[in-house]
């Protein structure tokens, strides 16, 4: 039966109505807020490119993940910014690293909030790559090593949760066997295990993280974006090593593999609304004069829609701040 004993409008016909039937809608428990962190004292600089995120050293992190947490937003991400590069990224799993140095103050101060870690050596080494290079090319098993030494640190440290991302190929295997044996059984793995070669993070690296690829580039472990079947091989693998949670990222061009992913693979899944994206929004709020809150909440509501349980996104302040306001 049809028109007109269906008639699809009457439960559009107020904001009542159609908050009654909303199928997707968004929660700031849904987020996690990307932070960016660097050496010395009372430093709080903003990111030209990411509007309203900043550069922030240990004691502005601190500050600013109160915020956070005074908002609802439950977990932070941190990437942190090297006093130095070398070609064994050795910041990165320095036991007095600027990321260990700000998962102990952070658990110290503002024990309620979750932290993650960002587990790769891009942002640590002076070649911009995310592990050992020999002859131009990343050497995989090798870098694991590394990227085994890095989880340690970070867990030692107090981090709650570790994000590998360098799609190296056995990362989380080999995080999670040297977890398991260091005693961190309880440390979750949140893997980024579908991440395209995309030049959407450009924001991120040239500003956010101030990490430059000095020749190449990352096609050869970051996947190609023309590929979908692949993406569900590399989920499937990760799940089979340890991982807890799964990643795709970029998010706003890749809701088709969000879909099938959470489709075919029950297991919570996490999408990374990326810096380009961010930027792309508050591009169009100046230059096109749209609304931006009105955007931001239709672009992150199709993240749920299409299957995330999570998002990591840069607007998480900004959302967990309107949200509060409905």
């Amino acid at each position: 039966m049809g028109f007109p004993v269906h008639r699809m409008r009457r439960l559009r016909r107020n904001e009542y109505l159609r908050s009654m039937v909303r199928e997707h809608s968004l929660n700031v428990k849904d987020f996690i807020y990307p932070m960016f962190v660097v050496h010395g004292s009372g430093v709080k600089r903003e990111i030209p490119s990411l509007k309203g995120n900043y550069h922030l050293s240990v004691d502005k992190i601190v500050e600013e993940a109160r915020i956070v947490r005074d908002l609802g937003i439950p977990a932070v991400l941190l990437f942190g910014i090297p006093a130095k590069r070398d070609v064994a990224a050795s910041e990165a799993y320095s036991t007095d690293g600027i990321v260990q140095q700000a998962v102990r103050a952070l658990k110290d101060k503002v024990p309620e909030l979750v932290v993650i870690t960002d587990v790769c050596l891009c942002e640590y080494t002076e070649h911009g790559h995310c592990g050992i290079v020999e002859n131009g090319y990343l050497q995989n098993d090798a870098s694991l090593e590394l990227i085994a030494k890095v989880a340690c640190s970070h867990a030692e440290a107090g981090a709650d949760i570790m994000a590998p991302a360098a799609m190296l190929d056995g990362q989380i295997k080999t995080m999670r066997e040297n977890l398991d044996k260091n005693g961190f059984l309880n440390v979750a793995l949140m893997a980024y295990s579908v991440k395209f070669a995309s030049r959407l993070y450009d924001p991120f690296f040239k500003e956010g993280t101030q990490s430059h690829v000095t020749s190449g580039d990352k096609r050869s472990h970051q996947m190609d974006y023309s590929n979908a079947t692949e993406a569900l091989r590399e989920i499937a693998l990760d799940i089979e090593e340890g991982a807890d949670i799964i990643m795709v990222k970029p998010a706003m061009f890749y809701l088709d593999i969000v879909y099938r992913v959470k489709e075919q693979f029950k297991v919570p899944l996490a999408v990374y609304n990326v810096s380009g994206e961010y930027a792309m929004v508050k591009a169009a709020a100046q230059v096109a004069k749209l609304d931006e809150t009105a955007l931001r909440h239709e672009i992150l509501t199709g993240f749920k829609r299409a299957g995330a349980n999570l998002i990591i996104s840069y607007h998480a302040k900004e959302i967990a701040q309107s949200l509060m306001q409905k």
